[in-house]
């Protein structure tokens, strides 16, 4: 490791934070076909076609690509003319990537006898594979512990860890999480929970965020990140707010502003746009319904479902 990589303080509980986010991500994935199989070459064609592209998108010509060359060395046998066509074709995008994953296949076959390398380094001596593509690959196919780092994972860090906005950080700390024995899974959960959960804009309650209770930002309220400079705001409808508040309260006998809060929207700030002169005019709302009781406790303002 560089002088320079060093990882961000680790969590304490770091068995738990592994194993939250592995049972997690078994239960909330979403279901690819690339996600089911072990082959260094399909895992490779998805990993080149998925560069700068939504996932879903990649599902149709993924199929059809490997329907056409089922193996690295069909495709090293395929013209270039036929890949690029192909490419081009079903709108990838950036045709050189065709051209390299033409290549590489020749490689294997030609130079490596149709044997995938197996680590991280040996996998960039492929043409256009570079240290994020490899390692995906070394970890997806052949389980290697090794971090897979892109744009969603630098984001869960930052915000869940408070990882500083520096490349051999989030390097050195994605490294410092990664289960040695369940290299995929993790590499896999990390990039959907950033995919799909600690999004742009955070959905940190729907569906529920498996490290919600230990994330920075969420206990902070400051949903800033290397790839989001200002504060995003939530996106939600008061009636939305109004139903959060009931299933909030529900599931507690009272709750005291801030708590309340902190639990229904994720950039509440006591004394922000959306703090506690918002959440009042929300609550008075929904006593007038009778709906829920506010009451002082020992100088704190609580509110209870109205029974």
């Amino acid at each position: 490791m560089d002088a320079g990589e060093r990882p961000a303080a680790l969590p304490a509980d770091l068995d738990g934070v592994r194993r939250a986010l592995l049972e997690w991500y078994a239960e909330a994935h979403r279901a690819y076909p690339w996600r089911e199989t072990d082959d260094p070459y399909a895992i490779l064609v998805c990993e080149v076609m998925s560069q700068q592209t939504q996932l879903d998108r990649v599902v149709e010509p993924w199929t059809a690509f490997l329907e056409r060359w089922p193996t690295v060395e069909a495709l090293a046998e395929a013209t270039r003319a036929d890949v690029v066509g192909f490419w081009s074709g079903h709108r990838l995008g950036y045709n050189r990537r065709a051209r390299y994953l033409h290549e590489a296949a020749r490689y294997v076959v030609e130079e490596l006898d149709g044997t995938f390398p197996e680590t991280v380094e040996d996998l960039q001596a492929l043409q256009g594979v570079g240290p994020y593509t490899a390692t995906a690959v070394a970890s997806f196919a052949f389980g290697a512990p090794a971090a897979v780092v892109d744009t969603n994972v630098k984001r869960v860090l930052y915000r869940a860890f408070d990882v500083p906005d520096d490349e051999g950080a989030f390097r050195a700390t994605a490294a410092a999480l990664v289960p040695a024995d369940a290299s995929r899974a993790w590499n896999e959960g990390l990039m959907e929970l950033g995919g799909t959960v600690c999004e742009t804009v955070p959905r940190c309650d729907e569906p529920p965020c498996p490290w919600r209770d230990r994330c920075a930002a969420y206990a902070g309220a400051d949903f800033t990140a290397p790839d989001v400079p200002t504060q995003p705001r939530f996106d939600g409808s008061r009636r939305q707010f109004r139903g959060r508040v009931v299933r909030t309260l529900d599931a507690h006998d009272e709750l005291p502003l801030d708590a309340l809060g902190s639990r229904i929207r994720v950039d509440y700030v006591p004394d922000g746009e959306h703090g506690r002169m918002w959440l009042r005019d929300l609550l008075d709302d929904l006593a007038d319904d009778g709906l829920v009781a506010v009451a002082e406790r020992d100088g704190t303002t609580v509110a209870r479902l109205a029974r």
